[in-house]
């Protein structure tokens, strides 16, 4: 039974844990170097086009991003919680900034208890670079199960995505069950990410209403 989204809102824009948003809703935290592709994989799980801000300027999310998206399954129904982090590997941003960026992408990925996961976002057509290897052996030693999603899936001919996705797999040591190829431009791989987003989140659901 596929899943779709129903409703999504921005809840509230954060730098540490005084700014986070209350109620225990179970969040995703989305991370990738700049200019992945981020903010449009999320506008498209979201359902919403214009939810978060798309930019032709590496660097330019700064703070920590919270949405709330409603999900339907059948007749459940489930609020989300997204965390849009900072993209990494902007070389253009100051050293100081950068190390301001990193403790607050750091402690909200190692305390944050309503945290059930995180989406790292690999572009499908460069591959992995050193600092998405970096940042998934972080995430592994962290605790925080993760899931790696190939964005820009379109660009590459269609004989060349399932190899490209196994090569990525293989390079960032992970099972190729764990690594989704995506494309918000066509829409490929949007069921799949949904369905690992709502198996990640997992509790907390309610009925939906009869029409």
């Amino acid at each position: 039974m596929s899943i779709r989204p129903v409703e999504a809102r921005f809840v509230t824009t954060a730098v540490g844990p005084e700014g986070y948003p209350t109620g225990g809703t179970p969040e995703i935290a989305f991370v990738g170097r700049s200019n992945v592709g981020k903010s449009s994989m999320i506008n498209t799980l979201s359902g919403r086009k214009k939810l978060v801000r798309v930019s032709n300027t590496p660097g330019r999310t700064r703070t920590l991003n919270f949405f709330d998206v409603d999900l339907v399954r059948g007749d459940v129904r489930r609020s989300v919680r997204f965390a849009d982090l900072p993209g990494y590997g902007f070389a253009k941003v100051q050293k100081t900034q950068r190390a301001t960026w990193e403790e607050m992408i750091t402690s909200y990925l190692e305390r944050r208890e309503e945290l059930r996961g995180v989406v790292s976002i690999i572009d499908a057509e460069v591959g992995p670079t050193p600092d998405d290897v970096r940042t998934l052996g972080y995430l592994r030693r962290a605790g925080r199960p993760t899931l790696v999603v190939a964005t820009k899936l379109d660009r590459l001919a269609k004989a060349r995505r399932r190899p490209k996705l196994r090569a990525i797999a293989q390079t960032l040591g992970v099972e190729p069950e764990w690594v989704l190829g995506f494309s918000a431009t066509e829409k490929l791989g949007l069921t799949e990410v949904l369905e690992a987003v709502w198996e990640l989140t997992g509790m907390r659901d309610t009925s939906v209403d009869p029409p």
